[in-house]
């Protein structure tokens, strides 16, 4: 699955291309389903789906789609391309969706805390070097925040509950 602009061409039918968007629009009122794609930090993330086949030969039983969802809130619409076995369900594709969310919010951490953007290079090993590095620091700190957070659950739940509150 890959995010893409609402001009981006794919293969609409016999010999021709269209924009997403315009496939998309083309998609009736009633295909829309509201789905979740997963919680975010406020919550499920609700939007309105709708997908249609992309029309082009693919290789081992494969298929592919224009996904789009739709705000309840503002109405905007964002687009995928999407590639699966033949049957996949459009619940299926939301969920792949909803995964990308984790993985911008890591990038986004990365980036504030271990430098993941601050990079000045010209060469792909130099820019793969400090990628890797950025992503392993940020590993260890999730890791040791993790393990601080258990010894400190673990902690408190050995202490006394007549005996925790009082100083000597």
């Amino acid at each position: 699955m890959m995010a893409t602009r609402n001009n981006d061409e794919v293969a609409a039918g016999l010999h021709t291309v269209s924009p997403v968007k315009t496939m998309i629009e083309a998609v009736r009122a009633g295909a829309w389903r509201r789905m979740s794609c997963g919680d975010g930090a406020h919550g499920p993330r609700v939007y309105d789906w709708a997908w249609t086949p992309i029309r082009t030969e693919f290789a081992h039983d494969r298929r592919g789609w224009v996904l789009a969802h739709r705000s309840i809130s503002t109405g905007e619409i964002a687009y995928y391309r999407c590639f699966g076995r033949r049957g996949t369900r459009l619940r299926d594709l939301v969920r792949v969706a909803g995964t990308r969310w984790a993985i911008e919010e890591s990038f986004q951490t990365a980036k504030n805390e271990v430098g993941l953007d601050q990079y000045q290079v010209r060469r792909y090993d130099a820019w793969y070097a400090h990628i890797t590095l950025a992503m392993a620091a940020a590993a260890f700190l999730v890791v040791t925040r993790a393990t601080e957070a258990a010894k400190g659950a673990s902690e408190q739940a050995t202490a006394s509950p007549t005996t925790s509150g009082r100083s000597y």
